[in-house]
C-alpha cells in the first residue's frame, strides 16, 4: 500500500533538486521538469508547493542556501573558542571537499549574486540576507575573539569580516574560472597566513 510522505518531506525534495539545478545550471538555466524527474513527483504537486520557478528559487536562498552557510560558519565558530583558527578550519575543509569535483562550480551564494542580485529585487533582498546573517556571525566571533584574548584589540571586527568574506568569495571564484579545485587549498593557505596577523 503506497504511503503519502510528509509534506514537509516533498517539499523539501522539491528544494534539495531545485538545488542541486540551480547549482550546475544557474537559476535561470533551471527547468522545472528536471526537478519533476528527479522528484518522480506531477507537475500539480510540485505547483501545490510552490506557484512559481522564482517562488522556488527565493525559499532554495532562504532555506537551503542561508541553512548550509550558517550550518558551516556556526559548527566552526563556537562560544569561547579561537575564532581564527575556526575560519582557518573552515576554509581548508572547504578547499579539501571540493577536490573531487569532476566540474567545479564555485560558491553557490556567489553564483546567484553573479547571476541574479542585479535583475530581480527578490534575489537581491534574499542574498543580502545570506550577507548580512554570516557577516554578524563572523563579526561576532571576532568581537568575542577580541574579549577572549584570541584577536587583537586594534582590528575593527566589521571591516576585517567583510576583508575575509570578499576574500573567500574570490578565492572560489578564481578556482572556478580556472577549473582548478586543486588551488583552493594554497590560496585557501594564503588567507590562513592573513588571519594569523590577526592573533595579539
Amino acid at each position: 500500500m503506497f504511503v503519502c510522505p510528509p509534506p514537509e518531506n516533498t517539499r523539501m525534495r522539491i528544494l534539495e533538486a531545485a538545488y542541486e539545478e540551480m547549482y550546475v545550471n544557474g537559476f535561470q538555466g533551471l527547468r522545472i521538469e528536471a526537478i519533476l524527474q528527479k522528484t518522480q513527483l506531477a507537475k500539480g504537486a510540485l505547483y501545490h508547493y510552490f506557484p512559481s520557478k522564482l517562488s522556488i528559487g527565493y525559499a532554495v536562498v532562504d532555506e537551503i542556501v542561508l541553512g548550509h552557510f550558517l550550518q558551516v560558519w556556526q559548527e566552526f565558530l563556537k562560544p569561547g573558542e579561537d575564532p581564527l583558527q575556526g575560519m582557518k578550519n573552515v576554509f581548508m575543509w572547504k578547499a579539501e571537499f571540493y577536490q573531487t569535483e569532476k566540474i567545479f562550480n564555485g560558491c553557490p551564494c556567489n553564483n546567484l549574486i553573479q547571476e541574479m542580485a542585479a535583475i530581480d529585487d527578490g534575489f537581491k533582498q534574499r542574498l543580502q540576507n545570506v550577507m548580512m546573517t554570516i557577516h554578524q556571525t563572523v563579526c561576532q566571533a571576532l568581537i568575542e575573539g577580541q574579549s577572549n584574548g584570541f584577536v587583537k584589540k586594534d582590528i575593527d571586527p566589521n571591516s576585517t569580516t567583510l576583508f575575509l568574506f570578499s576574500s573567500y568569495q574570490g578565492i572560489m571564484g578564481t578556482a572556478k574560472c580556472m577549473q582548478a579545485p586543486n588551488m583552493l587549498k594554497q590560496l585557501f593557505s594564503t588567507l590562513n597566513s592573513y588571519l594569523d596577523t590577526l592573533r595579539p
